[in-house]
Order: structure tokens, then sequence, then C-alpha cells
């Protein structure tokens, strides 16, 4: 009997103590798994709050397509902006949001894919808890890249 209380006492004990995996995860839990080079700190010209961009594939006459990444911290965020062949988001992790002018704001999260239409106004970044990481396309360079307006407010960012 003594033995059979004792048994149950560690098997409890066994399914209440967190393995050292699972803790570094829980705390890691808004760390991103970064797939390319974090890249230079993205100017307040185009970003609010911490934004790092690195390109991944140069345009070029034979290749008219631009790719790079994009690591959003927690609560940043790209102004406004447009481009004039459109371009396409591929969050490799993280959470956030994405919002064509005039439309609800999305939440975007890793695996899911958005295409910005041609030259319709719209902004992107990361949830105010969980940063983002995204690959952008902007195909058919040759008509231009793109075209950068203001500041998305914390009105508009907080009315999620």
């Amino acid at each position: 009997m003594i033995l059979a209380a004792a048994i149950l006492l560690m098997i409890g004990q066994a399914c209440n103590t967190k393995t050292e995996k699972q803790e570094i995860m829980e705390s890691d839990k808004n760390e991103l798994n970064a797939i390319f080079p974090k890249g230079e700190k993205g100017s307040e010209e185009f970003f609010t709050g911490n934004a790092y961009s690195i390109r991944l594939v140069e345009s070029n006459s034979i290749h008219t397509t631009l790719a790079g990444n994009v690591y959003f911290e927690p609560d940043a965020r790209s102004h406004w902006h447009t481009h004039p062949s459109g371009q396409i988001l591929i969050i490799t992790d993280g959470v956030g949001y994405h919002q064509i002018e005039g439309q609800e704001i999305e939440v975007i999260k890793k695996g899911d894919v958005v295409k910005c239409p041609p030259n319709v106004k719209h902004w992107h970044g990361a949830s105010p808890d969980v940063g983002l990481q995204q690959l952008y396309i902007i195909p058919n360079t040759e008509q231009g890249i793109v075209e950068w307006m203001e500041p998305v407010t914390d009105e508009v960012y907080n009315a999620k």
C-alpha cells in the first residue's frame, strides 16, 4: 500500500514537472525562428518601431523580381505604401496584421500568403505582443518598386 502511494506520488510529480525543453519553449514563445539574417534596421521614414530588412534576390534585367525578408519586432509596422506591380508576402513566423486601405485589419500568421494588389495602399507589421517575420516578393520591378506614404497611426493600428 505504501509502495503504491509512493508510486502515485512520483507519477503526480512527474506530470506536474515541466521539462527543461518545455520551459525554454515557453520562455521563448515570443522569439521567432529566423530563417535568414535579421538585416539592417529599417528607417523611421518607412517604419514605426523596430523592423529589420534584408534583400535576398536583387532585381536585374533577367529576373525582374525583388525578394527579401523583413523581421518586425512586436508593435512594429510599415508605413502606408503601394507597389506598382503589387507584392506577395509569405509569413514565415509570428503573428501580425495586414490592412488594405478602407478594409478591416487582417490577422496574419506563420504559413499565410498575402497578395497585395498593384497600386493599392496598404500596410503590414507585427502584433503588439508577438513579432512577425515575412518574405516579400515584388514582381515586375521595371514598373517600380514601392511608393512610401504616411505612418500608420496608433489609432488605426489598435483598431484590431
